[in-house]
């Protein structure tokens, strides 16, 4: 694991916290593993036996609702974990993972985790931040889905990969707009019709490919009280 591995390491709310050596020991000499488009880590139901440290690329976790309709409940990616609390609930995962870009990973054992905490209990404290922040992540998602017009929850996502906060921007989507509508909480046809609003706020696409002319007024625009069109 080079330099700017380990600062990722030490970036996300699990790792970040806690010493140096408390982080080394835990993921210091763990293997980074690379994965393709559509592999799946592991299912809904399998014995949770890891978490995952996401280096690069994006990861899906979902559910399969008794319909066979797929509820996507987070997306990963750089910086951030998943899986860690799945080993002390119950010892199932309650979800499945899929890699929906080429995404390089470290892959931590549970076991090695657990004992890590018996060990050095600073680590307990960073397992909760992570918790919070997994809790934190989640209640924005609905409270977005609740609150937010379509337009309004595609305008905040793209503010979000924006990397400037004023002025134009060009953004690449990061995954395909069929998981995007399905992570916004609406259908692949209302993702279209939420884009095409955006028009007139300066907001144009090409596959791929996102052009902001302004995203200081696309974050004004979330922000506002006009819901637009509702019923996406």
């Amino acid at each position: 694991m080079d330099a700017s591995d380990w600062r990722i390491v030490r970036s996300t709310p699990l790792l970040g916290a806690v010493s140096q050596d408390v982080a080394q020991s835990l993921v210091g000499n763990q293997p980074i593993s690379v994965y393709q488009k559509g592999h799946t880590l592991f299912q809904q139901g399998e014995a949770a036996d890891a978490f995952f440290v996401v280096l690069g690329g994006w990861v899906k976790l979902y559910r399969v609702t008794p319909d066979g309709n797929e509820a996507v409940v987070g997306v990963y990616r750089r910086g951030e974990t998943f899986a860690e609390a799945a080993m002390f609930l119950g010892g199932r995962y309650p979800v499945s993972a899929e890699v929906v870009t080429d995404a390089r990973l470290v892959r931590v054992d549970g076991q090695r985790l657990r004992q890590r905490i018996l060990d050095q209990p600073e680590l307990a404290l960073s397992m909760l931040a992570s918790a919070s922040y997994h809790l934190k992540a989640l209640v924005e998602q609905i409270e977005h889905i609740k609150l937010l017009s379509a337009p309004q929850r595609v305008a905040e996502f793209l503010v979000r990969l924006s990397p400037v906060r004023e002025g134009g921007a060009a953004i690449e989507l990061p995954y395909e707009k069929a998981l995007l509508a399905n992570r916004l909480g609406m259908k692949p046809e209302s993702l279209s019709r939420a884009l095409a609003k955006l028009r007139p706020l300066g907001v144009s696409v090409d596959r791929e490919q996102v052009s902001i002319v302004d995203v200081a007024l696309l974050a004004k625009f979330v922000e506002s009280s006009d819901r637009g069109e509702e019923g996406f």
